[in-house]
């Protein structure tokens, strides 16, 4: 057996020794470290299998559905996309675009300087909520990728947009859409090859639709519910025939103005007299009243903002109910913690039991349900309701609005404000149902809803990974977002609270003064905002000055338009 040699002992070499052993050591390393690097070069590289798949549209099926979805409008800029048009703020439909184009359910061909396209998916929308206005039922109708599988046989033969089991095929526009899609998870992509088409479930078998476009879209854009059996011809847009719109309001409307506690006076009136209604408090009983007369089929030119490029002429719209209900805490918001699955010590939701508020703050909704609605109609219509509920107009003035032969010119007066409207509700009634017979329309659509497509026949398959009631479920994403605006509301409040929680500044103020502090120069006003605003002394509505007729502003329109004979526009056209 070999004897190991004796460790090097270089505390004896000589510097010479020493210098050339470090040279020979250093160049040992450099030939390993070449040859390393060469067979690092020749070998082939192992695939990244993060890297982006070709995602190829021909290889499955479309169809046609509805969506219904809820959005909180602060942090968007209406619902509409316009191209070419930037707006300070995103919109609800390209942030919509963009979960889908994500997902792949969309294949748009593409449209030159147009991000945000539907082409060739068959788009359509119910209702074009502005800057500011919350939806919680709008409905969009697009055509999108499917799970359901092709036929086996003539999968190749089969053409372009062919009906494949009752689902129409992808259109040639959909097949052209050019890597404008990103990888999706296994799971997300059902290759069609694989399967028996006649065994799908058009519910259970489908891609679901609301868990995977709620994964990718902001916590305030939700999806509620999908309807894939719609009727022939069906558009969003006209196949609606029911919309309902709530306006949130407090009472009082703003902070109450500081009056004496032995009564005080109303400044409007040129005859001082003793009022019953500190300002800043509504006359709910009178704004119902005046409600009321909404009811039933007007014409609304003087409750909507014109616009000419339409050149809209019939201003007449179906109403079917208008009414203002108090929003009993118990009720709503988040109502549904008193019912027995959800209650602090449990029991039956028949337990559930009406209780009464005697708050001195309240919530109100005014909710109206017509037919269709005129651009800023609702919010006109809501200014028209204040006005009369803070005693400067009586509740006969709807009428007198009404009445477009006594009055064709709108007066010119402010709107409610944009965020506490909602879209609440839309309806797409069958042909016998829609309204046509003076009843309202009732809803004929067949949504399945956040949490159906979790269900094994009637049955939960489980709670646990249920997609509306289990962890991080459509309820925990929801409840995220309400919670941070409670204590936003519960600071502010309580600090309010603080600073008012003692009033013994105010114990010399007698109702000697009162009546120079109400003959002000200028009233409040409120138009639904935060606050009420200070306009100067208030014109009656019927006093204000007016508008153009319609017949006149849409003709001015044209006359822009249309180039006049001899113009520098008309000789380029020829």
């Amino acid at each position: 057996m070999a004897r190991e040699e004796p460790p090097q002992r270089y505390k004896d070499w000589t510097h010479d020794r020493l210098v050339s052993r470090v040279e020979l050591l250093e160049k040992q390393l450099r030939d390993q470290t070449a040859k390393y690097k060469t067979h690092q070069s020749s070998a082939p590289r192992p695939t990244n299998r993060n890297k982006k798949r070709e995602f190829d549209p021909s290889k499955y099926t479309t169809r046609l559905i509805a969506l219904k979805f809820a959005y909180l409008g602060q942090r968007y800029n209406g619902l509409e996309y316009h191209a070419n048009n930037p707006t300070p703020l995103p919109t609800v439909e390209e942030v919509l675009w963009k979960a889908l184009m994500k997902a792949c359910l969309i294949f748009p061909a593409p449209v030159a300087g147009q991000e945000v396209n539907w082409e060739g998916c068959e788009y359509s929308k119910c209702g074009r909520t502005d800057k500011g206005v919350s939806a919680f039922g709008q409905v969009v109708g697009l055509r999108v990728r499917s799970n359901r599988p092709r036929p086996k046989q003539g999968r190749e033969e089969l053409a372009v947009g062919e009906t494949v089991n009752g689902q129409n095929g992808l259109s040639k526009e959909g097949l052209e859409g050019d890597g404008m899609v990103e990888s999706l998870r296994e799971s997300d992509c059902t290759d069609i090859s694989s399967g028996d088409e006649t065994a799908f479930d058009p519910i259970a078998d489908e891609i679901n639709y609301p868990q995977v476009l709620n994964r990718l879209l902001p916590p305030d854009i939700r999806v509620l519910a999908w309807c894939g059996e719609l009727p022939k011809n069906f558009s969003a847009r006209f196949s609606c025939k029911g919309r309902a719109y709530k306006y949130f309001f407090t009472q009082p409307a703003f902070s109450p103005t500081v009056v004496p506690e032995d009564g005080f006076w109303q400044g409007k009136k040129k005859k001082k007299i003793l009022q019953s209604r500190r300002e800043g408090w509504l006359d709910i009983e009178a704004m119902q009243k005046a409600a009321r007369s909404f009811e039933g089929l007007h014409d609304f030119r003087n409750f909507c903002k014109i616009d000419p490029s339409k050149q809209t002429e019939n201003f007449v719209r179906k109403i079917y109910s208008a009414s203002i209900d108090e929003i009993e805490p118990h009720v709503s918001p988040m109502g549904y913690l008193g019912k027995g699955r959800f209650s602090e010590f449990g029991g039956k939701d028949d337990d559930f039991e009406e209780k009464t508020t005697t708050a001195a703050f309240k919530v109100y909704a005014f909710t109206i349900f017509g037919s269709a609605f005129l651009w800023h109609q609702v919010r006109h219509v809501v200014a028209i309701l204040f006005l009369i509920g803070q005693g400067l107009e009586e509740p006969g003035l709807v009428k007198e609005l009404l009445d477009v032969q006594k009055n064709p010119q709108k007066p010119n007066y402010a709107m409610a404000d944009d965020t506490p409207l909602v879209l609440y509700s839309c309806l797409f009634p069958d042909e016998g149902c829609d309204g046509s017979d003076g009843c309202e329309p009732l809803d004929s659509l067949q949504w399945v809803s956040v949490g159906d497509q979790n269900r094994s026949g009637p049955q939960i398959r489980s709670l646990r990974e249920h997609d509306k009631y289990g962890s991080g479920g459509l309820v925990d994403q929801v409840w995220t977002v309400w919670r941070q605006r409670k204590m936003d509301e519960l600071l502010a409040g309580s600090l309010m609270d603080v600073i008012n929680r003692s009033d013994s500044d105010l114990s010399s103020y007698s109702s000697e003064q009162a009546p120079k502090d109400s003959n002000r120069d200028s009233q409040k006003l409120f138009t639904g905002g935060d606050s009420a605003r200070l306009v100067g002394k208030y014109v009656p509505v019927l006093e204000k000055p007016r508008m153009e007729s319609v017949e006149i502003i849409n003709a001015r329109y044209l006359e822009r338009r249309t180039p006049s004979k001899g113009s520098p526009a008309e000789a380029r056209s020829n």
